[in-house]
């Protein structure tokens, strides 16, 4: 039997997970995103894209060409999504750490995703931190997922313990 889910009511100036749509709404902010690993910002950029989808806190897609050179590198394996198309994956590497299968693109992303092309996504679980207008964020629990949690956002959300069948 499933259980039903009890969405966190938003406060002033917050936002609901469980007012996302499905299939997800892509949108630009405006947003600065920093990203460290290895000690070293590997990207700092107000070129900010995000994905919204019902249960799901925000996936924040930069772009490519914003992150130093020599950090993001290919790496194996891909995996699909309904909505987006296939996703390739990236391993990201500053500062004498590699954080391996880190990151991800959609490089031939399906209509409607577009602003997605040449963008890369992070799991902000494998670098030194995240943030968005200098809040840190936490990343979303599961290890599929990509989503960033900050005080914008409530949820409860997808990944949590219970939430297999959501």
């Amino acid at each position: 039997m499933r259980t039903p889910v009890t969405p966190i009511r938003p406060a002033d100036g917050q936002e609901s997970v469980w007012d996302y749509p499905r299939p997800p709404r892509i949108e630009r902010i405006d947003a600065r995103v920093r990203i460290r690993l290895g000690g070293t910002v590997i990207v700092d950029s107000h070129d900010v894209v995000r994905v919204l989808e019902t249960s799901h806190p925000p996936v924040y897609y930069l772009p490519i060409a914003d992150f130093t050179p020599g950090s993001v590198i290919p790496a194996a394996g891909s995996s699909f999504c309904e909505f987006k198309g296939s996703a390739r994956y990236f391993s990201l590497a500053s500062g004498g750490t590699t954080a391996e299968r880190a990151a991800w693109t959609y490089p031939a992303p399906e209509p409607g995703y577009e602003l997605l092309r040449d963008r890369v996504a992070v799991y902000a679980g494998q670098v030194d931190d995240a943030s968005v207008d200098g809040e840190i964020v936490v990343p979303q629990p599961g290890g599929f997922y990509g989503g960033w949690i900050t005080s914008t956002v409530v949820g409860p959300f997808k990944g949590e313990p219970g939430t297999l069948g959501w």
